[in-house]
């Protein structure tokens, strides 16, 4: 089926990070809208419609659409558009089975290495999950959500685990999210991050190694609409 852009969730291109240019923040919109399913898998959709989506001409789309196609999220169809890959279950559990063998031990090793300088930094990260959260924005909430991690993950120095890590995260679908927000439990999804930075702040390197633990959980569970 050809899928057309969906709306009403208040997704915008907002700037995460520094120097993000129009194709990067294309890219990461249209990722995490992958992520969180509101670009459905198994649908096809065409760089004019996203483009309206995101008020954007449909040449950064397609560019975007082009790299998602490298990282396996999308396929091109031709004369049509680009349909969203479908990952299965096993697959799924694949992939938080080996970011609960990598990403747990890994804040660890950041947490003392995060000078209190960066700190406010960190905080801002996390209240841009928050801030997600309550507008009700999926995919401002998982990009957020990658920004803040990466940067934590980004701490213990290993950049080469950072890329293996952003990877992982990019095949992860989280359908859990839609229920979650509807619910109104996103929002306490999203103080998670804040709590983590507490222990962070704290030095407490074990329990935020725990957390994170938890949390990795979460996307595979009640995030990714399991069990």
């Amino acid at each position: 089926m050809t899928g057309s852009a969906p709306r009403g969730r208040g997704s915008s291109l907002e700037p995460l990070g520094r120097r993000e240019s129009l194709r990067d923040r294309v890219r990461n919109a249209l990722r995490a809208g992958i992520i969180s399913g509101e670009l459905a898998p198994g649908a096809v959709y065409s760089a004019p419609a996203l483009g309206a989506r995101f008020d954007v001409s449909p040449t950064p789309v397609r560019e975007a659409m082009l790299d998602l196609v490298k990282e396996g999220l999308v396929v091109s169809v031709p004369n049509k558009g680009f349909r969203v890959t479908e990952v299965s279950e096993r697959d799924l559990d694949d992939l938080a089975s080996i970011r609960l063998l990598i990403e747990p031990p890994t804040v660890r090793e950041a947490v003392p290495r995060i000078p209190p300088g960066e700190l406010p930094a960190l905080r801002e990260l996390a209240q841009a999950i928050v801030d997600a959260a309550e507008r009700g924005d999926l995919i401002g909430y998982i990009e957020a959500d990658r920004v803040f991690h990466l940067t934590l993950l980004g701490h213990a120095g290993n950049r080469r685990l950072v890329d293996v890590v952003s990877e992982l995260r990019s095949q992860t679908r989280l359908l859990g999210l839609i229920p979650l927000l509807e619910s109104g439990r996103l929002g306490q999804s999203a103080a998670e991050h804040h709590a983590l930075l507490d222990l962070v702040e704290a030095g407490d390197a074990e329990e935020a190694e725990a957390m994170t633990h938890r949390h990795i959980g979460h996307v595979r569970g009640l995030w990714a609409g399991g069990p």
